[in-house]
C-alpha cells in the first residue's frame, strides 16, 4: 500500500470524530477492577481533546460493558470494530478476556492495547501489552525475597486459572535453575472467590516451621485476597516472619480492605501512587480533578493505560492516519514518559520497557517502596525458564514479523502463538 493511499482515509474524513473503544467489565466480578480502567481512558480522551485531539480531529470514546463475560467480551469486541467503527480498543484484564479477544482483533485487523499484567507466552500483531510481563514483576519479586530476606522455601499460592498456572510454572522452574530442592516448594490453587482458608494457611504454617526461611508468591486474585490475608493473621503469620509478596493486590484492591492484616507484607508492581515524581504528582491532581473525589486512588494498570494511549496517539500522529498496519509499522521504537521518572519504549514484541518495584504494604493502603530495579526492564514476551519457550522470539518488524520466532530453526510457528 503506498504512503498516499494509507493517508487517504485521514484526509477523507477530517474533522470527524475518531472513535477509541474502550472494553472494559462494569458489572460483575471484574467490576472493582475495571471501572476505574474505563474512567482512567474516558479522562485521558478528554485530557487529548483539549489538546487539540489526534491529527486534528476529537476522539469519541465508545463504552461498552463486558459484564465480567469472555464471551460476551468478544462478542462486544467485535461489535466495536464492525459496527461502532473505532480505530483502536483499550480494554481486558483477566488474560480469559484477552484469549476470547484475541482472535477477533486478528481477523479484523483492529488494535488492542491490554494494560495488565500476564503470565507471558503471547505476542500478537493487534496487541499491545502495556502491563507486565513476568520478567517485569514475578522474576525479581523472586529474586528480591531471596537475595534480600534470605527466603529458602516457598509457597506459590494462585487462583485457579491460566495467569497463575502460567505465571507458577515459569516460577518453579526458575526457582530450580536457581538450586531451589522440590521439597521446599509448595503450590497451591483455589477458585475464584475461595473463602475458607483455615486448613490452607495451617499447611502454610507447617511448612514455614521447618527452620528455612518462607515466603508465599501470590497469585491468589480478586475477593478471595481478604479472607486469605485475614486468616494469616487469625493464625498469627506475621510479615516478618513469612511474608506474601502479591502480583495482584495494589491500591484499588486495598481501598476495599481493613488494611491492618496486610501492614508488612508486600505487593510487586512497576507503579505504585506512593512514587514521588513531578509526572505522577500532576496525573494524581487531574485524576482527583476528574472524578471529583479526593479518595480516589491510581494503581500500575491506569499507569499502563496512560502510556499505551499516549504511544497510540504519538504512532497516529507519526503515521498521519488510524489505519492498523501503519500504527503498527510506526509504533514500534515510540517512548513515552511513565510515572515513575522514566521512559517506556514500545519493543518489537509488542512489550514495553518498565521499572519493576516492590512495595510495602502500610496501614493506609497505600505501598511504601522498598526496592526497584536500577534499570527498566524490557518485556519479555517468551520466558527464558521453560524449555520449549527459551528458543522463541517475537518480532513483528521486518523481516522477521513473527510473534513465535524460533530462533533455533529460524521459523516462525503461526501468527499467535
Amino acid at each position: 500500500m503506498g504512503a498516499s493511499l494509507i493517508a487517504a482515509p485521514a484526509l477523507a474524513q477530517e474533522g470527524e470524530p475518531i472513535k477509541v473503544g474502550i472494553l472494559h467489565s462494569l458489572s460483575g466480578t471484574m467490576a472493582i477492577s475495571e471501572t476505574t480502567l474505563k474512567d482512567a481512558m474516558l479522562m485521558l480522551i478528554e485530557q487529548q481533546n483539549e489538546a487539540g485531539g489526534v491529527l486534528g480531529r476529537p476522539l469519541e470514546p465508545v463504552v461498552v460493558d463486558i459484564a465480567s463475560d469472555w464471551p460476551l467480551a468478544a462478542e462486544l469486541a467485535r461489535r466495536l470494530v464492525e459496527v461502532d467503527d473505532v480505530d483502536v480498543v483499550f480494554g481486558c484484564w483477566t488474560s480469559v478476556c484477552r484469549k476470547s479477544v484475541l482472535p477477533v482483533f486478528e481477523e479484523l485487523n483492529s488494535l488492542l492495547f491490554y494494560p495488565v499484567q500476564y503470565e507471558g507466552e503471547e505476542s500478537q500483531r493487534n496487541v499491545f501489552y502495556t502491563g507486565a510481563a513476568p520478567n517485569q514483576q514475578a522474576i525479581p519479586a523472586v529474586d528480591y525475597l531471596m537475595n534480600e530476606e534470605g527466603v529458602e522455601r516457598w509457597v506459590l499460592a494462585g487462583t485457579d486459572y491460566v495467569y497463575p498456572q502460567t505465571t507458577n510454572k515459569i516460577l518453579e522452574q526458575y526457582l530450580k535453575d536457581s538450586g531451589v530442592a522440590e521439597e521446599d516448594i509448595m503450590i497451591n490453587y483455589t477458585p475464584f472467590g475461595h473463602s475458607d482458608w483455615q486448613t490452607i494457611v495451617s499447611d502454610i504454617v507447617a511448612f514455614g516451621s521447618e527452620g528455612k526461611k518462607t515466603a508465599v508468591v501470590s497469585t491468589i486474585n480478586g475477593d478471595a485476597n481478604v479472607p486469605f490475608y485475614r486468616e494469616l493473621a487469625n493464625q498469627g503469620v506475621d510479615a516478618a516472619d513469612i511474608p506474601v509478596v502479591a502480583f495482584s493486590v495494589g491500591e484499588e484492591e486495598l481501598s476495599g480492605f481493613d488494611t491492618t492484616p496486610l501492614v508488612g507484607h508486600l505487593a510487586a508492581w512497576n507503579y505504585f501512587m506512593s512514587v514521588e515524581t513531578p509526572e505522577n504528582e500532576e496525573f494524581i491532581a487531574a485524576w482527583h480533578d476528574f472524578i471529583g473525589n479526593e479518595d480516589r486512588v491510581t494503581n500500575d494498570p491506569m499507569e499502563a493505560h496512560y502510556i499505551g494511549f499516549n504511544m497510540w496517539v504519538e504512532a497516529v500522529e507519526a503515521a498521519g492516519t488510524t489505519d492498523a498496519d501503519a500504527v503498527i509499522d510506526s509504533i514500534v521504537g515510540i517512548e513515552v514518559p511513565n510515572l515513575t521518572g522514566g521512559v517506556a519504549e514500545m519493543l518489537p514484541n509488542h512489550h514495553i520497557t518498565k521499572p519493576v518495584l516492590i512495595g510495602e504494604i502500610q496501614d493506609d493502603g497505600q505501598f511504601f517502596v522498598v526496592w526497584e530495579t536500577e534499570d527498566l526492564v524490557p518485556g519479555d514476551a517468551w520466558s527464558d525458564y521453560l524449555p520449549e519457550s527459551a528458543p522463541l522470539t517475537a518480532d513483528w518488524t521486518d523481516p522477521i514479523n513473527c510473534g513465535n520466532y524460533n530462533t533455533e530453526t529460524e521459523t516462525c510457528g503461526g501468527s499467535a502463538e
